[in-house]
């Protein structure tokens, strides 16, 4: 017992260490995990032979990922996107399996083998693709769109893949230890063929049964215990005696796994499950990965480093080619399509399982398995240095292009008031001001977002409004007004030092996103600064308070009470602020008014508050009880 303790306390220790440091630099979970087997393995040696008996075990969090996957599988999104997840995806997997398998044979491998081989390179890394878009803010662009749609289809995937690579099995690997002595029980073992199909027919629809019928009666049971950890149970039991009885059938757990998964896709308890089975799911594929890097073999990687080498950069480049090929054909043009391409063209998580399972049923030699191994595992690691050449060569290229093909608009006529920045918060600016018949000029470098504008008949120009030669062009020198509403902190900074300078007499407006902003706008010159969020953040606690049976109207006066409280410390605090030096956020002298602000406003929130009797103050009216009953 105590080997199984110090043992365990391994994995998790490596996998505590080698993650955050992993995701800090920016190289994802999966390479994390790879590399914290790597350590305790080859090259400490602290775990051994129990690794491959542990990665049998930790397989099934590939089949809690595929339960999870078939639950996101929302038709109607599916439909939406149908386009791209067949075309884009299934040309993807068709064509770089095709290409991987044509350079497999090339080498001299066995079609079956080079079969396998091309479907496991097919294959990009799910985990660190969507990972490292969500991080860089990619998800939403066409090129992250693009490259989820294809990450979808190679989940969906796997299944056939799964159901294929049996049937590729090699005679003269039969008992040479790719099973690696998994004897299993079977139902179907010694059945004719008619039979056999005839019990794997009914396995399917008994569990898409099941999940449609009998699934939501079981949880709404558990539930009435109103035990949280007896619904957990229940939906291990569930993901586990679903993979148990493809398995007694001769099929895939994963795809038992996956046909549930979309069965109970739009279940009421949909969430709760995901909730459950996620951090089961993580943790066992965090040690799956953890097995495959220490079941790496330094020393084939000694002696084939070079064939390795090779096989990376190539699968890199042949996938990468295909890639930009398909970008092309569907349109995903400029930065994006480079995205697209660059983002996918690694091997994946599901290659290491692939080759595990080829391996398992004689499709793939061990020693070549190893070699392809370290391969798969390589392209993940470079793939890192993929998003680098992206953020790094490829966009600053595409956005100098873009400003470099469209120059600024000629302004055609000037106004009294110029609005820098059209976004969801100089729009606003923009409707109130034209509804009230005030000339308005308005400059941003989203296009999007002029055009918006001018669809509702408002002077718009694209161009960059922190340029002077623009301002001038667009009449500052008589304008009345500038308002700054700018997403760039420090180009609206300059922008009101530059204005304030020039036309002092120019009354500047500018948009803040916290108090620290405001200040630097303030200090800058700035006549009026307002921050984005204040006054809806305040209208929103009003409404709490009223929700937590405060009087609206007396809501409505601590609202205004904490305004004024505000508006009395400003100066003082703006002048606290002008004294903290640069690269210190926080001062002790400016820390002690706040807290003097904090206290006065306490105080203000306790005072005796005068029934609202003022003109300037409307009354709030009750709702008459009875009018209804009129």
């Amino acid at each position: 017992m105590t080997s199984y303790f110090i043992q365990a306390f391994i994995y998790l220790v490596a996998a505590v260490i080698a993650v955050p440091l992993a995701k800090r630099f920016g190289l994802g979970s999966v390479l994390g995990y790879l590399v914290a087997g790597v350590v305790i393995g080859p090259i400490l040696g602290l775990v051994g032979q129990e690794t491959t008996t542990i990665q049998h075990f930790a397989e099934f969090g590939v089949v809690m990922m595929l339960f999870l996957v078939g639950m996101e599988l929302d038709p109607k999104g599916l439909w939406a996107m149908r386009v791209r997840l067949i075309g884009l995806g299934g040309l993807q997997v068709v064509l770089t399996a095709a290409a991987g398998t044509a350079i497999a044979w090339w080498l001299g491998l066995v079609w079956q083998t080079a079969l396998a081989v091309g479907l496991i390179f097919a294959l990009s890394s799910t985990a660190i693709v969507l990972q490292t878009l969500n991080e860089k803010g990619l998800a939403k662009t066409e090129g992250g769109r693009s490259a989820f749609s294809v990450l979808l289809f190679q989940d969906i995937a796997v299944i056939p893949m799964l159901a294929l690579i049996p049937l590729l099995a090699l005679p003269e690997l039969m008992g040479a230890g790719g099973d690696d002595g998994h004897a299993s029980l079977s139902l179907v073992a010694h059945l004719p063929g008619w039979a056999h199909a005839l019990v794997v027919v009914a396995a399917i629809a008994s569990v898409i049964a099941a999940g449609y019928y009998l699934m939501p009666l079981l949880f709404r049971y558990v539930i009435g215990s109103g035990l949280r950890e007896v619904f957990t149970a229940t939906a291990l039991m569930l993901v586990i005696g679903i993979a148990a009885l493809m398995s007694v059938v001769n099929l895939s757990p994963a795809l038992g796994a996956f046909l549930a998964g979309v069965v109970l896709a739009n279940s009421e308890f949909k969430h709760e499950l995901e909730a459950n089975i996620e951090p089961f799911k993580g943790l066992l594929l965090g040690l799956f990965f953890i097995t495959v890097g220490a079941g790496i073999n330094f020393s084939v990687l000694a002696a084939e480093w070079g064939t390795v080498l090779s096989l990376g950069v190539a699968v890199i480049v042949v996938k990468g080619v295909i890639l930009l090929g398909l970008a092309l054909l569907f349109r995903v043009h400029g930065s994006n399509g480079w995205l697209f391409t660059l983002s996918l063209a690694q091997a994946g998580e599901f290659g290491f399982v692939l080759l595990t399972y080829s391996v398992q049923n004689n499709v793939i030699p061990t020693d070549t398995s190893q070699i392809l191994s370290l391969v798969v595992a390589l392209s993940m690691f470079l793939t890192p240095l993929l998003f680098i050449a992206y953020d790094r060569l490829v966009l600053p290229r595409y956005l100098i292009a873009k400003n470099d093909d469209r120059e600024a608009d000629a302004i055609e006529e000037q106004a009294p008031v110029i609005v820098a920045g059209v976004g969801r918060f100089g729009q606003i600016i923009c409707r109130l001001l034209r509804a009230n018949n005030i000339p308005i000029v308005a400059l941003d470098l989203e296009i999007e977002q002029i055009e918006n504008l001018r669809k509702i008949n408002i002077k718009s120009y694209f161009g960059d409004a922190s340029r002077s030669d623009l301002l001038e062009t667009a009449g500052i020198e008589h304008a009345r007004l500038l308002v700054i509403a700018l997403d760039d902190r420090e180009r609206a900074v300059q922008m009101v030092k530059h204005v304030k300078h020039a036309y002092p007499q120019v009354w500047v407006l500018a948009r803040a996103f916290d108090r620290g902003h405001g200040y630097q706008l303030r200090d800058a010159g700035a006549d009026d600064v307002i921050s984005e969020t204040y006054h809806s953040a305040l209208e929103l606690g009003g409404h709490a308070l009223t929700a937590m049976g405060v009087h609206p109207m007396r809501a409505k006066q601590m609202t205004w009470a904490f305004v004024q409280n505000e508006d009395a410390h400003e100066d003082e605090l703006f002048e606290a602020w002008k004294e903290i030096e640069e690269g210190i956020s926080f001062s002790p002298r400016y820390g002690e008014l706040f807290m003097k602000l904090e206290e006065s406003l306490n105080s203000a929130m306790q005072q005796d508050w005068p029934e609202p009797q003022q003109e300037d103050v409307p009354i709030w009216t009750p709702p008459d009880q009875h009018r209804d009953a009129v």
